[in-house]
């Protein structure tokens, strides 16, 4: 138990765990499906803060389960659902078009991101 100490947490119904490895957001969605979930999405600060447990622990930036719908600026869940909670940064999200991907960093915060970048890969289930 010791050795998953930092790197799994529960929030309300979910479990959220990262490996500690690094991918680019595609890389990272897709390790987490293979192994039945999808990327940590907070829905609340419960999860938000529960992911930034990992994202502290990795001392790294972490992708989100949050993407740039159709209209620009605009960002949604991965199922195309639109947010009902957000932690944007300070003058977030700001990449208009050009960052369609979110990630966490190490206060908790949310920045819009190129998808292309390798961030810390931290699945829910």
């Amino acid at each position: 138990v010791l050795t998953l100490k930092g790197k799994i947490a529960k929030a309300g119904e979910k479990i959220i765990a990262s490996n500690g490895k690094k991918a680019d957001f595609s890389s990272a969605l897709e390790s987490c499906e293979k192994t039945g979930g999808t990327l940590a999405t907070p829905m609340n600060k419960e999860e938000n803060r529960a992911i930034l447990g990992i994202v502290e622990q990795y001392n790294s930036y972490a992708y989100l389960g949050i993407k740039e719908s159709e209209t620009s600026g605009q960002f949604e869940y991965m199922n195309g659902t639109p947010l009902n909670y957000t932690n944007w940064h300070q003058y977030e999200p700001n990449g208009k078009g050009t960052e369609k991907c979110v990630e966490m960093y190490t206060n908790g915060n949310w920045n819009d991101r190129k998808c292309n970048l390798y961030r810390l890969t931290i699945c829910e289930f």
